[in-house]
């Protein structure tokens, strides 16, 4: 509902980064409220790290991001932007929490062939590598699994389960300790220790279990069995929501025909249309306050150099919360500094490889195909590669000619490491000797290449974050700022939950609310969580 007020037909805000965070802001502010919204981007793209990036027709989705979220309001709002496909049974229903709702009538829906502006709906299929082989993700406990890990491994990992499952570690402090709980020893030393520990670059017992808590917490091995059952049992179903489905069982999403760039360019386009204002090229520098309000910020334009102060009413930043803290003209007190400096993040690499073919497949009846996996966990310790992707899987629109496969090939690291400090020649012979090293490619069938990099992709959970609230106990009292996204919060959220932190912070702004705990609970409360509350 839009705020029926003239209070606000003069009031601006100010929006830092056009991600997932800042472009909903935008967007909610001027479909609910007079406010004008103009957000400042230091890149030129649209999305954040939810951009595409398109490299001669073929196109790279950084990290992978699955259009999925437990939350109504955002599969609505996504719904809204691009519409769903046209489906086979002619509507595609979603069901959950005791509601129920229909989209896209076959005949009305959009054809992906005809139409650019579409949602797909995909079959998701993520599997690990490991031991030269392949294993299903999350990890099930199927014949082909016990036989590929061999009878005294398994027995290994089964007594491991039931020692901790009857005697759980009694402190759950670090990101070990919850998966021994979930998983126990075995099955965490062989399918999560090594995977994890590339990802942060730190062993898993100096990484805060909050971690676990926000991404997998729903995920055990008896979660694991009971989803396993019901696929026994249970018809397939077409609900789209999948409310009852923990985040990491999810077996079909919604995916934008050319991938999340374009629902976040498409949002951008609305932003302007509506009257909003978005300005690319412009670095975030300053925040001048007076007293505990913020009266406006201060950003330079790359293209000229020119630094420029932009007032408002309202202030929301997205920008990673080591560089908020050090804008602020009155510093913060030096505990507050302290705890923003030991800040840790982690950063990114995806190199492009345009191939002929794989040296895997999966087998049909109708001979060997393209394997069907979105992305795959590489756990081969003697590898840098952390992640593989196959785009052509994500949406068959990523790929100029799909006679070909686009592979992203995904590295963890720091800026200070010597990879992330790699030409984009030497960075892309390493990935091609790694990939080809495991069995996957032969060096000889690349067509192509290009490298990204991404800073401060991942926010970590160790250095000074047992710390954070000292942060957050500061900056909350600025009535007029809102802290929103993954970097502006600090938290490994999903988009769906960075876009959730938006729309709260335009509620409380609409209900005159300056108490920000509503905010910091996304991703934490119940209904986000993803874990249901269970007795006992």
């Amino acid at each position: 509902m839009r705020l029926n007020s003239t209070a606000t037909d003069h009031q601006r805000a100010v929006i830092v980064g056009a991600g997932p965070a800042g472009l909903t802001a935008a967007y909610e502010l001027l479909a609910r409220t007079g406010i004008k919204p103009i957000v400042l981007e230091k890149s030129d793209c649209m999305g954040g790290i939810s951009r595409t990036v398109n490299y001669k027709g073929n196109r790279i989705d950084i990290g992978g991001h699955r259009f999925f979220s437990k939350s109504d309001r955002v599969m609505e709002w996504w719904l809204r932007m691009l519409p769903l496909q046209a489906t086979e049974n002619g509507l595609a229903a979603i069901k959950y929490h005791r509601m129920e709702r229909t989209v896209a009538p076959s005949a009305a829906g959009p054809d992906p062939e005809a139409a650019d502006r579409v949602m797909l709906l995909r079959r998701r299929k993520s599997r690990i590598y490991y031991l030269r082989r392949f294993f299903d993700y999350p990890i099930s406990l199927s014949k082909d699994t016990l036989v590929k890990l061999g009878l005294w491994r398994t027995f290994k990992i089964g007594v491991s389960y039931v020692r901790s499952a009857l005697f759980p570690l009694k402190q759950e402090d670090t990101l070990e300790q919850f998966f021994i709980n979930r998983f126990g020893r075995e099955l965490y030393d062989t399918f999560f220790k090594s995977y994890t520990e590339k990802v942060w670059g730190v062993p898993c017992g100096h990484i805060n279990a909050e971690w676990g808590a926000q991404r997998i917490k729903g995920l055990s091995v008896w979660s694991t069995l009971i989803h396993a059952l019901k696929k026994v049992f249970e018809s397939s179903s077409s609900d789209i929501g999948q409310k009852d489905t923990e985040t990491s069982l999810i077996e079909q999403f919604l995916y934008p025909k050319f991938g999340p760039g374009q629902m976040w360019d498409e949002v951008a386009r609305h932003v302007k249309e509506m009257g909003g204002e978005i300005r690319t090229g412009y670095r975030f520098e300053r925040m001048i306050t007076d007293g505990w309000q913020v009266r406006a910020l201060q950003a330079t334009d790359s293209a000229t150099g020119r630094t420029e102060t932009f007032q408002g009413d309202y202030f929301f930043s997205t920008a990673p919360v080591q560089e908020l803290m050090k804008s602020f003209d009155v510093a913060p007190p030096p505990n507050v500094v302290e705890v923003s400096d030991g800040l840790v993040y982690r950063d990114f690499i995806t190199v492009g490889l345009l191939v002929r073919s794989l040296r895997i497949n999966d087998e049909t009846p109708q001979g060997k195909k393209l394997i069907s996996d979105n992305w795959i966990y590489i756990q081969e310790p003697d590898v840098l590669l952390g992640r593989l992707q196959v785009f052509n899987n994500w949406s068959p629109f990523m790929v100029a000619d799909p006679a070909n496969v686009w592979l992203g090939l995904e590295y963890f690291c720091n800026e200070s490491d010597e990879i992330w400090n790699l030409s984009d020649e030497r960075m892309v012979t390493l990935a091609t000797e790694e990939l080809s090293k495991i069995g996957i490619i032969d060096a000889a069938q690349v067509l192509d290449s290009t490298v990204l990099r991404m800073e401060k992709t991942y926010p970590a959970y160790f250095g000074t974050y047992d710390r954070f609230a000292e942060i957050r106990e500061h900056v909350d009292r600025y009535e007029n700022l809102f802290l929103i996204g993954r970097n502006g919060m600090h938290r490994y959220n999903n988009q769906d939950h960075s876009m959730l932190t938006a729309m709260m912070a335009v509620d409380d702004i609409i209900a005159g609310k300056t108490d920000k705990t509503g905010l910091w609970e996304v991703n934490t409360e119940m209904d986000y969580h993803e874990e249901k509350g269970r007795s006992g």
